[in-house]
């Protein structure tokens, strides 16, 4: 039966109707959030996939460009790929939701969300997450839910909830938190160095709104929810356990785990696994569960360590960071590098510079084309963990440790106007054990430096952790969490910013949600850490930005013209422009509003592609000194070429002070001079001296 819901919501009308469309998914709901439309569904497999260990969650956001009127672009004329943004998305939607499904399921599920319609002031992303939310609320799917999320944004010192595109684009914080009825969930945060008690203002603001969308959500539930269905639980058997206790004492696993070195405790792991393997040979009921059991043990035993004894698996304090170290300039020839080593996670980035056309063009669910100036990207390949397996290229884990480096280091880049570049960071993962997104945020702060990218300030980032018990007073915070502490704990809180503030946050949780104390901690303890990192660490190998480029990075000169002279510059077909480019082996970029880029390696080939096009947008008067090419000599004289379709003629008696018999004693076609503009005759002809430039 076809039911409809609204409520306001920052100011716009959210609807929501079930029974109107997707009727054989597990739940659906057909979102309305002003002129936004995104049909969410979610499904689920009637049986658990069989021979895994985790629960086989799929999160999609669909971007189809009829939503905004567009039809894609390319010879198929079809949507490929999920973009970036999709991604970064179904990432979003997926870290509140999916631990509040029971541990031990093992059915597959999809959740999916297919944007109909845009408006522009209205989020298709976060209607997505409402979406989301509320099709696996009213399905039959076991969930503990509802959740809801909200966006803040910060304008004029103000929380703006729900921002439109005007509020986004001059907004100070672009903050995003999910909660249930009782905590948080999910935090993600891109900041202009928001302080840090600001920060957890806008989230506890944000919380608060959600609970009044978790009270419409039940509203729905309680009319069109469906009883939840049984499931064959994939929970290990406790005799399993008791028997390994047997066989391995807890006093001896936690001799295993009790080490600093992953690869040791990789092999003590091994030799474990082995003894359990050989003793349970008879028991095949027990031998496809020995994995997940052996890593149940090995969890409890850590988290025991942690939370009872304040003993972390490596020997450290709870707020100790692993030893540290940078470098820059390791690589040759490129145009930056810098390398932040913290423990056994090992960063090295590289910076490229580009012309401001190397922008990446991205046609999404926008009115207009973007195009983004600074990209980041990370890459993780296997052998940074010591394991074998072929490149496939970036996966959704790495597009979203990038996209959260790229967000933290944004907001201390040069404007356009004063570094009028495009800038590529490349963070490659040569270690891992922990945290290598704010370890790619350290290296890519060195690497921009060192490439002379005039930053406003060095950006550091780290990662706290969490072990809970029984009781929400019953907790411990990790600072700069290894990966075991990662695998077995609660919490990857990751913090990024500078001396003054925040600049990017992201939060992934296992547990059903963090109090206000502890978000506060973790804030705290990532603070503290970033500002030991940037003092020690940072700042001490490379204290301020390089005053100029590399040798190897090109040079950019912009200059300003008028935009009727533009077509001046370019000539009939482009031939102007071709020929000063082919003429001085630089290249040019001019955009409608007449800033003309001039970029190249050799600074000589760029001050001449200055001064010709200066001279072409440029009226000649007398009186000028300009540089120019002998084209064609002729008895009487020599015309030189001060720009395109400019010539000048020096006559035989201005090409010097002592008499000269023929002009090729002086001058010869090709040659390069500097002259003095003497007279612009009412016919337009220049005549020009060399005689006259000391005079």
């Amino acid at each position: 039966m076809f039911k409809s819901f609204s409520m306001e919501l920052a100011g716009r009308t959210l609807t929501v109707d079930v029974g109107r469309v997707a009727a054989q998914a597990n739940g659906a709901a057909l979102m309305h959030y002003g002129e936004t439309v995104v049909l969410s569904t979610a499904t689920a497999s009637e049986k658990p996939r069989e021979g895994i260990d985790f629960f086989p969650l799929s999160v999609e956001y669909e971007e189809k460009l009829y939503a905004v009127g567009k039809i894609p672009g390319g010879f198929n004329k079809r949507e490929g790929k999920a973009s970036e943004n999709a991604i970064l998305t179904s990432r979003v939607i997926d870290r509140p939701m999916r631990p509040l499904f029971p541990k031990d399921y093992r059915n597959d599920v999809t959740l999916n969300n297919l944007v109909l319609s845009v408006d522009p002031d209205c989020s298709p992303e976060l209607t997505a997450m409402l979406g989301s939310a509320i099709a696996t609320a009213i399905s039959d799917i076991p969930f503990d839910g509802p959740c809801a999320t909200t966006q803040v944004g910060l304008v004029n010192g103000e929380f703006v909830f729900n921002p439109n595109a005007e509020q986004k684009s001059i907004s100070d914080l672009q903050l995003t938190v999910a909660s249930t009825s009782e905590k948080v969930i999910m935090i993600e945060a891109g900041a202009n160095e928001v302080p840090e008690d600001k920060m957890i203002e806008a989230i506890f603001a944000a919380h608060e709104l959600n609970q009044k969308v978790i009270e419409f959500i039940n509203k729905i539930v309680a009319e069109c929810g469906k009883q939840k269905h049984a499931y064959e639980s994939c929970a290990i058997p406790e005799e399993l356990f008791a028997a390994m206790k047997e066989i391995v004492t807890p006093q001896e696993m936690e001799e295993a785990v009790f080490t600093d070195v992953k690869q040791v405790r990789e092999e003590n792991i091994r030799i474990i696994r082995d003894k359990f393997n050989e003793a349970f040979a008879e028991k095949e009921e027990w031998l496809s569960l020995i994995d997940e059991a052996l890593y149940q043990y090995q969890k409890k035993t850590v988290r025991k360590m942690i939370l009872k004894d304040q003993k972390r698996p490596d020997g450290r304090a709870v707020d100790e960071i692993r030893k540290l170290s940078a470098e820059i300039d390791i690589i040759p020839r490129v145009h930056g590098s810098g390398m932040f080593t913290r423990g056994q996670t090992q960063i090295c980035t590289i910076t490229t510079l580009a012309p401001l056309s190397d922008a990446q063009r991205i046609d999404g669910l926008d009115e207009a084309e973007k195009s983004k100036r600074y990209m980041h990207h990370y890459n993780f390949p296997s052998y940074s963990v010591g394991e074998t397996k072929p490149s496939r290229g970036p996966g959704r884990r790495e597009i979203g440790h990038g996209a959260l480096a790229e967000k933290a280091l944004i907001p201390v880049l040069p404007s356009e106007e004063e570094f009028p570049y495009a800038i590529r960071t490349v963070s490659e993962t040569f270690e891992s054990n922990g945290s290598t997104s704010q370890a790619s945020i350290c290296a890519s702060t060195l690497s921009l430096m060192a490439a002379g990218v005039p930053i406003k300030k060095p950006v550091a980032g780290i990662s706290t952790g969490l072990v809970t018990g029984d009781t929400d007073d019953e907790y411990i915070v990790l600072t700069d969490i290894q990966g075991l502490e990662d695998f077995f704990g609660d919490m990857d809180f990751k913090v990024a910013g500078t001396h003054d503030g925040i600049t990017a946050i992201q939060m992934d949780i296992k547990i059903h949600g963090l109090t206000r104390p502890i978000i506060e901690e973790a804030i705290r303890k990532t603070k503290e850490a970033r500002t030991f990192i940037l003092n020690e660490v940072l700042i001490p190998t490379i204290d301020k930005p390089r005053e100029e480029v590399g040798k190897y990075a090109p040079k950019i000169v912009q200059i300003q013209v008028d935009p009727a002279k533009i077509s001046e510059i370019i000539g009939q077909k482009g031939k102007t422009i071709n020929k000063i480019i082919e003429e001085t082996g630089v290249k040019i970029d001019i955009t409608d509003d007449g800033k003309v880029s001039i970029c190249g390696i050799d600074a000589t080939g760029i001050e001449r592609a200055k001064e010709i096009i200066l001279a072409i947008v440029t009226d000649i008067e007398a009186g000028q000194v300009m540089t120019g090419k002998v084209v064609r000599i002729m008895q009487f004289g020599a015309f030189v070429e001060l720009a395109p379709n400019k010539d000048g003629l020096i006559h035989i008696s201005k090409l010097s002070k002592e008499r000269v018999n023929k002009v090729e004693d002086v001058v010869n076609i090709g040659d390069v001079v500097t002259v003095k503009v003497i007279e612009v005759d009412k016919m337009g002809r220049i005549n020009l001296s060399m005689r006259d430039l000391t005079e």
